[in-house]
C-alpha cells in the first residue's frame, strides 16, 4: 500500500482543466499543479505524498498524473487559463510527474470509464458528468488504472 509522507494512504485527486493549461505546465517542467479559487478548502486538504490524475477537459483525455511533494500556497501571479474571465489557479501546490502523455498519445476517458468506480455514480450514456468542475477525488484503483494507461500509451 502506498503511504503519503506522512505515513498515511495518499490522497488520489484528479484535476480538470484544458489540454493548453496541460501543455503549459509540461512547458514548466511540471514543477505546479493548481485548483481554481473556488477549491480552498480542498486545497488546504493536499498534502505531500497525495497523487494527482490530469484530466484534459474537451479533448477527453488523461493526460498524466503527479506526486505532491510539499504544501499548497496561494499566488495570484498567472500561470494557466479559464474560460471563466478573470479566473485563477491560486491554490498551487510543488509536483513531481510520474508519466505525462505525449501530446498525440493521450488515453481517452471513454475508453477507461467502464472500468473505473468512480463513474459508476453517473449513468452510463452520461460518463461525461463525472469530469465536470475542477476537483475531484478518485479511488486509489482509478488512479492506478489510469497511470497504467498512461503509462502503456506512452510506449506506443
Amino acid at each position: 500500500m502506498a503511504e503519503a509522507g506522512d505515513g498515511r494512504e495518499p490522497t488520489y485527486w484528479m484535476l480538470v482543466s484544458s489540454a493548453d493549461n496541460f501543455e503549459t505546465s509540461r512547458n514548466r517542467g511540471f514543477d505546479l499543479a493548481g485548483m481554481k479559487s473556488r477549491h480552498g478548502k480542498k486545497a488546504e486538504q493536499v498534502r505531500p505524498g497525495d497523487k494527482v490524475v490530469f484530466y484534459l477537459t474537451g479533448a477527453m483525455v488523461f493526460g498524466g498524473t503527479a506526486e505532491v511533494t510539499g504544501a499548497s500556497s496561494y499566488s495570484d501571479e498567472p500561470i494557466w487559463t479559464s474560460s471563466k474571465q478573470g479566473e485563477l489557479y491560486p491554490y498551487r501546490f510543488p509536483i513531481r510527474i510520474e508519466v505525462a502523455a505525449g501530446k498525440g498519445s493521450y488515453p481517452r476517458a471513454e475508453a477507461l470509464v467502464e472500468a473505473m468506480s468512480y463513474t459508476k455514480k453517473w449513468p452510463p450514456q452520461h460518463w461525461r458528468l463525472a469530469f465536470q468542475g475542477n476537483v475531484h477525488k478518485l479511488p486509489r484503483e482509478d488512479y492506478e488504472l489510469i497511470r497504467e494507461a498512461i503509462e502503456d500509451s506512452s510506449r506506443g
